[in-house]
């Protein structure tokens, strides 16, 4: 009994040893990547303002700060983007040991695929949804009489605060394949909650979208597509999964 439970500290403390160097690894080329984002915090800037649907805008800077705060919530966006493949590659590289060579080799696909999806939810928000509430809002201010003039730092943390949660729901195909790999989500399952699924998309996009129709519709509809893509790719993997657990 005392070997067996020295054996299962031993590999206790194997594991905690491993997770803490791959952590040190991420968080090391997390620092690297904020270097690179404020090397490049000045052209993101330019071609944020210059590229977003022809809308112009006048940023201003109301405090000493907020110069160095703009640069650095630049760097967090850019750290993230690069650091997440990076993320996800030593966590299924911590996970590798106790997978066989098949699980290994379907769930590699994850690191690329995890990154593609955030990057192309914050490229939609950005040239799809945040154009249309942008203008909503300027126009909005306009009509009750106000002087335009935008903070710089209120403008990031508005631009970012929309993007990143963007990013993160265009991760719903990964999401329910996963689910689906560890048993917690069936065809009938979806069925079940699809039109649930349906109402809460449709409120999402009514949140992050401005108050009229077609805005509405221009970011509902892609989140249900994907929704539904997400669905038939996991429903896909799930009778794949069976027919092969049946032979």
């Amino acid at each position: 009994m005392s070997k067996q439970t020295d054996t299962i500290e031993s590999d206790l403390i194997s594991h905690l040893s491993e997770l803490r160097k791959r952590l040190i690894f991420v968080a090391g080329w997390f620092l690297a990547s904020l270097c690179v984002g404020l090397y490049a915090a000045p052209k993101i800037l330019t071609f944020v303002k210059g590229h977003l649907g022809n809308i112009e805008v006048e940023w201003s800077v109301f405090a000493l700060s907020d110069g160095i705060a703009v640069y650095m919530k630049c760097a967090l966006l850019v750290g993230i983007i690069l650091t997440l493949p990076f993320l996800m590659y030593h966590l299924w590289a911590f996970a590798r040991p106790g997978m066989t060579d098949g699980e290994a080799k379907s769930t590699l696909i994850y690191v690329p695929t995890s990154s593609l999806l955030f990057v192309s939810g914050v490229m939609f928000g950005y040239t799809v949804a945040l154009p249309m509430m942008i203008r909503f809002m300027i126009k909005l201010n306009q009509s009750m009489g106000a002087h335009e003039v935008y903070g710089i730092q209120h403008y990031m943390s508005f631009l970012i605060s929309f993007l990143l949660p963007m990013g993160v729901a265009f991760e719903m195909p990964l999401a329910m394949t996963f689910l689906t790999r560890i048993g917690m989500l069936t065809p009938d399952k979806m069925k079940q909650v699809r039109k649930f699924a349906y109402v809460g998309l449709a409120v999402v996009g009514t949140l992050i979208s401005p108050p009229d129709f077609v805005s509405h519709l221009s970011v509902t509809v892609p989140l249900i597509l994907l929704f539904e893509i997400s669905a038939f790719i996991s429903t896909r993997y799930y009778r794949r999964k069976l027919a092969v657990q049946t032979t």
